[in-house]
């Protein structure tokens, strides 16, 4: 199976509980892609805080230095707003250590020269650099000569071979992953390649298409499949339901049926919603009906399971022993929608089986739900962890040193 092998392979890389940090100059690859407000306020530092055990067991083994390399956003060029001084404070605040700014490699390099050992530097947004996301070699290069260890611990990025993931490897002595990168690997090794059965498999989100290859490749691995959220509804026209106006992707409901009849000769149950919530306006949305899947009413659109499926999900899930979940099952963010996935993040909080928890929107519709402490491991990767599932091996994972 893809998905055992490419994780057997990935428990392979050395960590920094490998090799000796003592006196040396570090480099971690972080991600601390944090979601800020208008005022650069940090609403939600948990991948912040996810990279501190890398960070302190850097700092208590003896380092020459530390810089600490991350992305912000999506910028085009340099961009003020997209600065990393704006996570300076926190980060500061959590190590509870000073932290130096470089707002550029060069001057990173002066800083080392000059300043205490075991001084921590923060660089500024890599992504200011053009030759970040096309893997440039000498931007790769320049990374390189900052260090005599590589660390990647940003398992979000993972699966982008970009110039601070992936290139920095090729001029780099050592590159081992962090404890984070180490954590995420066993918590999947855990739900796919060792997994207590029955394994169940709960995705949504709004299109078939971005879970495709993973429906297609996981049927090998999972018992059950509950296919929630938008992209239900190609499945449930592929049976011949007509959704009226809700979201379909016509042009893969053949290849969603051919999904179903696969895991049928594969005896892998698939679960669909049998009935709906659905309204005439989302933004709106006066008129809110409950119906069976067969009667949505026209020019309604189906935005969250109904009660009746919600019973269906919740006796499968209490039926299973390895929770896999990526994508939630309706339009969470608007209340009069929520409550499906919130019901489903109940019912899993309430289990005794190892729930792995995969994407941003469904971590973040487990924290509205009030149950991000009651699931076993929330991945930090939302594209990383698809990848993962649907048996890709991580190229960053490709270039770390191993055992």
């Amino acid at each position: 199976m893809k998905q055992v092998a490419g994780i057997t392979f990935m428990q392979q890389v050395k960590t920094i509980r490998d090799i000796s940090l003592h006196n040396k100059r570090v480099l971690i690859r972080v991600d601390f892609n944090v979601p800020m407000d208008e005022d650069f306020n940090i609403s939600d530092d948990t991948r912040i805080r996810e990279a501190l055990p890398t960070i302190n067991y850097c700092i208590d083994n003896d380092p020459q230095s530390i810089i600490l390399i991350s992305h912000l956003g999506r910028p085009k060029g340099i961009q003020p707003e997209f600065s990393l001084k704006h996570i300076l404070k926190r980060l500061e605040r959590l190590l509870d250590k000073s932290i130096l700014f470089a707002d550029s490699i060069e001057s990173t390099l002066e800083l080392q020269k000059n300043a205490p050992a075991g001084s921590i530097i923060l660089l500024e947004n890599i992504r200011f650099y053009p030759g970040e996301e096309k893997n440039d070699t000498t931007l790769s290069q320049k990374l390189a000569s900052l260090c005599d260890v590589f660390v990647n611990d940003a398992f979000g990025t993972s699966h982008r071979a970009h110039s601070s993931t992936y290139g920095i490897a090729a001029f780099v002595q050592e590159k081992v992953a962090g404890l984070l990168l180490k954590k995420e690997i066993d918590s999947f090794a855990k739900a796919l390649a060792n997994p207590l059965k029955p394994v169940l498999l709960i995705v949504g989100g709004s299109k078939v298409s971005s879970k495709l290859e993973l429906l297609s490749n996981i049927l090998d691995v999972v018992d059950k499949i509950i296919i929630g959220g938008a992209m239900s509804n190609t499945f449930l026209k592929a049976l011949g339901f007509d959704m009226a106006k809700s979201l379909v992707e016509d042009h893969l409901v053949d290849e969603a049926l051919h999904i179903l009849q696969k895991a049928k000769q594969k005896n892998v149950k698939i679960y669909l919603p049998i009935d709906v919530v659905s309204t005439d306006d989302i933004k709106q949305h006066i008129n809110i009906k409950i119906t069976p899947v067969q009667d949505v009413p026209n020019n309604f659109i189906a935005v969250d399971m109904g009660p009746a499926t919600t019973k269906l999900f919740t006796e499968v899930i209490q039926s299973s022993q390895t929770i896999i979940w990526n994508g939630p099952l309706g339009i969470y963010e608007i209340s009069q929608f929520s409550r499906g996935t919130f019901n489903i993040a109940h019912c899993i909080a309430e289990t005794y089986a190892f729930s792995l928890i995969g994407g941003g929107d469904t971590a973040d519709a487990v924290e509205k739900a009030g149950e991000r402490d009651n699931m076993s491991f929330i991945s930090t990767g939302g594209g990383a962890s698809l990848e993962l599932l649907e048996g890709k091996i991580l190229p960053t994972f490709e270039v770390l040193d191993k055992k």
